[in-house]
């Protein structure tokens, strides 16, 4: 490159440069961007929010509302909650500019088992506030709140008979400057849900840049169901106790009030048992993906600060393998062709004929009582027994001849009510009777155990829940409830939330395709299941199982579906999904603002020009 090439090139990367520095001066900085005066709010028009250009001619700014506060009064006043109330609901067209760092709270000394659970939602309701503003400067100022929690039973026993209802009450406060909310239940659990519909009731305005609340409100509510839960895999994958808490917190947002821990599979055993520790040191994935016992035991109390009970379950005497198999106990360990054995590798079932089982058993059981200590449930599961399995062991073979038994299906159902009444009665030597000297309620998963004529004979209906995973219209779910028993649901055609990903072990799809959507969950009436019965089914569980998901697929399998799954329990709304896709939009964002990664169901469009998307809509003609 001669001299005069080489100035002609360096001209013109000058100019270049020059170009971009006056480019660069003469856009806006985004942190201007980001303060400048909003141009659109939202006008209710037939009971729908109508996005529309803010203009001092014809919709001032000063009129002008945000699509939350639109959604808060365009209609009957549930837009912002999620779940709606099932009582009286009444709230009044006015909002007030609060000061989230001048929010009070005061709650009776004298019931002292509460005060720590009080402390922990108070700090937690004024995170909620901030997090409402996603990082924006707050106009300063605003009116002080004042939360009044009233509860008259300091209990803490959280079971089908806790009353979980409440009574909110929002109003002038004691000077001009000050708001009041009161809240009236008989227990935490009540409260603590009462609290969590006042945090829906405020709200943030980007158009005047400040959190407001709802000035005048009265909301009953109660739950239609009193389980209402998810039952979460942490075998499969190993899911990270950062996860499970923020599951938890997204839980408590919704009203869920029982977190299902299947907590061991055949494929890991994270849980550190210290009087057999082979358990986690040969099962477990590795020394990091493990929960021990001081673990379980913080998250048990978070889980009480937030309503919720964690039901721990111990699968058996299938789904059993590594870290059994090392102490000598299991049938059919990692036989192959796998699919000969059992439903998924590894294959591995307990072995009811060693008398050793039983004496593991016992002392997991202690050590799980413990830990799970707040629970007046356990799980023993029982699902996907294989009567294969146990007939290709010829030590079991030789054992039930000694008994005189057949190698048929009933024969091996009986060798099954061997197992489960024995494990039972040790379960029962470490699990502290209930109150009133009953024993422990147990929830088993539906299968050929809970079919008839075995049912019948081995399964004491006043002692065992059936957790139903068949569809909804099963026959077999009909059976139980006119057999009397009490059921959970989780039918998988409509909670199975992992349904619908690529199969694992084939091509295509997995099992249970296709994919379920909030809106099949949402419209998954329990009361229609049950029919002349419907008083049996306790409520439900959706249920993740993790072969597919771990820590950083986790929150966007279960959000927002598990909201959908939490308002048809806690409401039992007689209206589909359709009457419910505007205030879930809104609440999406809310689980999004509290740092939980749910799903994105529809273009944002959607959310700001309501009733535009979903086919049958007016498109907006209104």
């Amino acid at each position: 490159m001669n001299f005069t090439q080489k100035c002609f090139l360096m001209g013109s990367l000058l100019t270049a440069v020059a170009i971009i520095v006056a480019v660069g001066i003469a856009l806006p900085k985004v942190d201007n961007l980001r303060k400048s005066e909003a141009v659109w709010g939202y006008q209710c028009k037939n009971d729908r929010c109508v996005k529309t250009p803010i203009s001092e001619e014809s919709y001032p700014a000063a009129n002008a509302i945000s699509l939350p506060a639109c959604r808060l009064f365009c209609g009957e006043g549930a837009g912002l909650l999620w779940p709606q109330p099932t009582g009286q609901l009444a709230v009044e067209n006015e909002l007030a500019h609060i000061d989230p760092d001048q929010v009070w709270f005061q709650w009776d000394e004298k019931l002292t088992q509460l005060v720590g659970l009080w402390e922990a939602n108070r700090d937690r309701f004024r995170s909620q506030l901030k997090k409402r503003a996603q990082g924006a400067a707050l106009k300063p100022g605003g009116k002080a709140v004042r939360i009044k929690l009233n509860v008259t039973d300091d209990s803490l026993a959280l079971n089908y008979e806790t009353d979980e209802s409440y009574s909110l009450t929002v109003g002038a406060g004691s000077s001009k400057d000050e708001l009041q909310a009161t809240i009236e239940a008989k227990t935490f659990f009540g409260a603590r849900h009462g609290l969590e519909t006042l945090s829906q009731l405020v709200l943030y305005d980007d158009i005047r840049n400040e959190l407001q609340m709802v000035a005048r409100a009265r909301v009953s509510d109660a739950p239609a169901f009193p389980h209402r839960g998810l039952a979460l895999d942490t075998s499969r994958n190993f899911i990270d106790l950062e996860s499970l808490r923020r599951t938890i917190d997204g839980m408590a947002m919704v009203k869920l009030n029982v977190f299902h821990w299947h907590i061991t599979d055949s494929q890991s055993f994270p849980l550190v048992v210290k009087s057999r520790p082979t358990l986690h040191t040969y099962g477990a994935y590795s020394r990091q993906d493990v929960y021990t016992a001081d673990d379980v035991q913080r998250l048990v109390q978070y889980a009480l600060e937030r309503g919720i009970r964690i039901v721990p379950e111990l699968d058996a005497p299938a789904h059993v393998g590594e870290g059994w198999e090392k102490l000598g106990v299991t049938a059919c360990f990692n036989y192959q062709p796998w699919e000969n054995y059992c439903v998924e590798p590894p294959c591995g079932q307990l072995d009811p004929t060693k008398d050793a089982v039983y004496d593991i058993l016992e002392d997991v059981y202690r050590e799980m009582n413990a830990m799970f200590n707040r629970s007046d449930l356990f799980h023993m599961g029982g699902d996907e027994v294989s009567v294969r399995c146990w007939n290709a062991t010829g030590s079991i073979q030789r054992w039930m001849g000694e008994q005189e038994w057949g190698l048929q299906e009933g024969d091996f159902m009986k060798l099954w009510n061997y197992f489960q009444t024995e494990a039972l009665r040790r379960l029962d030597k470490t699990l502290p009777v209930a109150e009133g000297g009953k024993p422990r309620p147990i929830v088993m998963w539906t299968s050929k155990l809970t079919e008839s004529p075995y049912l019948e004979q081995y399964l004491d209906k006043d002692r065992y829940i059936v957790q139903v995973w068949t569809t909804g219209n099963d026959s077999k779910v009909a059976n139980l409830l006119q057999k009397g028993y009490r059921l959970i649901m989780s039918n998988y055609d409509a909670l199975y939330l992992d349904c619908g990903f690529a199969g694992w072990v084939t091509d295509g799809s997995n099992w249970c395709a296709p994919y379920i959507g909030w809106q099949k969950v949402y419209n998954n009436d329990l009361m229609a299941i049950g029919g002349p019965y419907a008083q049996q089914i306790l409520g439900g569980e959706a249920a993740l199982w993790t072969e597919q998901s771990d820590t950083h697929t986790l929150d966007n399998r279960l959000w927002p579906r598990l909201s959908a799954h939490a308002e048809r329990l806690w409401s039992n709304p007689r209206a589909g999904w359709q009457m419910a896709e505007a205030r879930m939009l809104l609440h999406r964002e809310r689980l999004i603002e509290e740092g939980i990664a749910a799903n994105s169901i529809q273009p944002k469009w959607c959310l700001q020009n309501e009733a535009n998307c979903p086919i049958g809509g007016d498109g907006g003609r209104s």
